[in-house]
């Protein structure tokens, strides 16, 4: 029944991001405004990507929630990574360009930022799939029992049983 859900949803989304990342081609990113306009569409078509499992996913009936340890340990680390990229490739020479090339420099990674430039396309779709990584659904919560419990509520739906030779109940006697 899944793939019945995720798969048009994820050709939809396909669609979508397609869609997204051609209105970025339309735009003239030799401006800062420009630049950032056309990673941001290209990075929100990787969230649309990875929004569209969390949609096709819906047969577990559960509601969207966000992971905070997938947050924390895996967007925010590829957020500043990727800004840094973009920060240096920035077109014109502003502040924080001058400052993040400046640094890049003094920790010996100017090189590798230089070599990402080429790529900062797949870095921004990345992120966005990242940040679209957060988000699940959950199963709906269920009634938490312990090992007590369940034991207890098996007892309870069990008959009970009769012993052979003068037809009354066995007494139970409970588990330690």
């Amino acid at each position: 029944m899944m793939g019945l859900t995720r798969g048009p949803v994820t050709l939809v989304a396909a669609g979508c991001a397609g869609l997204l990342v051609w209105l970025a081609t339309q735009i003239d990113d030799s401006s800062t405004g420009g630049y950032w306009a056309v990673y941001g569409l290209i990075a929100g078509a990787g969230l649309v990507l990875a929004l569209s499992q969390v949609a096709g996913g819906w047969t577990k009936w559960g509601w969207p929630r966000l992971s905070l340890g997938v947050l924390l340990f895996a967007f925010v680390p590829v957020l500043v990574c990727v800004l840094w990229v973009a920060m240096a490739g920035q077109p014109g020479s502003s502040w924080l360009e001058e400052h993040v090339v400046a640094w890049s420099g003094d920790i010996g990674i100017d090189n590798l930022v230089n070599d990402l430039l080429e790529y900062l396309g797949v870095l921004a779709f990345g992120l966005g799939l990242v940040l679209g990584f957060t988000a699940d659904t959950a199963p709906p919560a269920q009634e938490a029992r312990g090992p007590v419990e369940e034991a207890e509520r098996e007892l309870a739906t069990k008959e009970p049983v009769e012993a052979e030779n003068d037809g009354r109940p066995l007494e139970r006697v409970p588990s330690r």
